[in-house]
């Protein structure tokens, strides 16, 4: 009989302990907030914003007179839709351009290729083509055990395997190794070039670009080419038979200095905390070869499409809401970067942050990286978020998406709307990046999330910050 009353007074304890931990929201708060819901899934303004960007400005390359257009595109915009404060902050980069590739195999017999010259490559010869040997590596790994100098005269191809297709994107990180380094072992071994299967779960004879990444400062001085899957999988096949590979490649990339870059910073200024910033935002640029419709315009568009809402709300939100559009995120998180130097004397102000930067796919799950003691309300917040579909994740996830990532590393705390990012890797950083990849009605869910999530975060009284004493125990 006393092990059963025990029983039953923990569970009551716990349950009582739970009522307690539940955070309720301003009734008037969370219907405004369902009310915003219900007005985004009616509403077409995200849609015809990444319409308008990439029909009327197209693609954006980091640096490009393409991207300074859209920062005036984006910075237009922004003062027809009502926005308080719409300001460019300007920052310098370096601007690599992509030239002219061409690149086929010669034996054991000839075809063309489909490849990409992925950004920061280096250029063949200027008396013209690479015509060379290849030799096969399994995966980076194999390549990064190559002796020095041991690739004179050679062409090192990296194969690898096709990503695996996922709702979370999963596998990416380790595949984009690939890319990534691939080119410091090859120049180490004395290659003439590197061609590496490029990152994606497509079966599209479609090339993946993307960045490299540099060495001490420096960059690749061999051309470093990205090929589809199907031609991969050829040259795969063609090894197994024993038969000798050689290919030709003429690459023209080249840096070509200094040019200016930016940011477009938008803001619906608190009524009672002006001072205190809940940031959202994705990415402007993109890569040349598609519209950059799914990465990142529509990140743009379901930002800017859910603040625009607040915006014709009667009041102002408590907290300032701000929408950032990034600049030159595809070459290293250059913008990101710049506004945490620029804004790093308010970087304490920034209550909190995301960023959507993952497609279009309808979101699924809602996860965070607050203080333990603002998790009830991020919890409440989840509640409003579970009729679109939308499962709360944990409270232990960090980043908020990757132009986060720098004011993440200042504290800032963080959230993010993970969407389904299924077919996100078929189209990432490929010429089937376009308009027409993207669902609206998957779009308008995004819209109602993103509203609902900074509108409650600007306005309840919670602290998402964990207290300097405390991160400073951590560290």
């Amino acid at each position: 009989m006393k092990s059963i009353i025990a029983t039953a007074a923990a569970v009551f304890l716990a349950g009582h302990a739970f009522a307690q931990d539940r955070f309720e929201l301003d009734p008037a708060q969370a219907a405004t907030a369902e009310a915003l819901v219900a007005e985004a899934l009616e509403s077409d303004l995200a849609w015809s914003i990444v319409e308008s960007l990439t029909t009327e400005v197209g693609p954006r390359m980091a640096g490009s007179e393409a991207e300074a257009r859209a920062r005036a595109w984006g910075e237009a915009l922004g003062q027809s839709l009502g926005f308080d404060r719409v300001t460019v902050e300007p920052f310098t980069m370096p601007f690599w351009d992509r030239g002219e590739l061409e690149i086929s195999m010669t034996s054991p017999y000839t075809q063309a290729l489909h490849g990409s010259a992925l950004g920061g490559s280096g250029a063949s010869p200027r008396s013209g083509a690479i015509e060379s040997d290849v030799v096969y590596f399994r995966d980076i790994d194999a390549l990064t055990a190559v002796a020095d100098g041991s690739l004179e005269g050679r062409i090192a191809f990296v194969d690898g395997d096709a990503m695996v297709a996922t709702q979370t994107g999963a596998g990416y990180g380790p595949a984009n190794n690939r890319r990534r380094i691939g080119w410091q072992h090859a120049e180490r071994a004395g290659a003439d070039a590197i061609v590496v299967r490029s990152v994606g779960s497509d079966f599209h004879r479609n090339p993946h670009t993307g960045m490299i990444s540099s060495m001490d400062g420096e960059w690749a001085s061999i051309p470093v080419i990205a090929i589809s899957n199907p031609d991969a999988d050829h040259l795969r096949r063609l090894h197994h038979t024993g038969a000798p590979l050689a290919m030709s490649i003429r690459a023209t990339a080249s840096w070509q200095g200094e040019v200016t870059s930016g940011n477009v910073v938008m803001d619906i200024v608190g009524s009672e905390l002006p001072d205190e910033i809940v940031l959202i935002g994705g990415h402007l640029d993109s890569w040349d070869l598609g519209t950059g419709a799914v990465d990142d315009g529509a990140g743009i568009a379901i930002t800017v499409a859910a603040a625009e809402l607040i915006a014709r709300l009667p009041e102002r939100p408590r907290r300032t809401i701000r929408v950032v559009m990034f600049g030159a995120e595809e070459v290293g998180l250059l913008g990101a970067r710049a506004y945490a130097e620029q804004h790093v004397d308010e970087v304490g102000n920034h209550v909190l942050a995301t960023e959507s930067d993952f497609g279009a796919g309808r979101i699924w799950q809602f996860a965070s990286n607050v203080d333990d003691a603002a998790n009830p309300a991020v919890d409440a917040v989840g509640r409003i978020l579970t009729p679109l579909g939308i499962l709360r994740g944990g409270n232990d996830v960090p980043g908020g998406g990757p132009d986060i990532i720098p004011l993440a590393m200042q504290g800032v705390p963080t959230v993010r709307l993970n969407q389904d990012g299924t077919d996100y890797f078929d189209l990432h950083h490929t010429p089937d990046d376009t308009l027409d990849k993207i669902d609206p009605d998957a779009l308008a869910q995004n819209v109602a999330a993103y509203a609902a999530l900074i509108y409650l975060a600007a306005n309840m009284d919670v602290e998402f910050r964990t207290p300097a004493e405390d991160a400073a125990a951590e560290e």
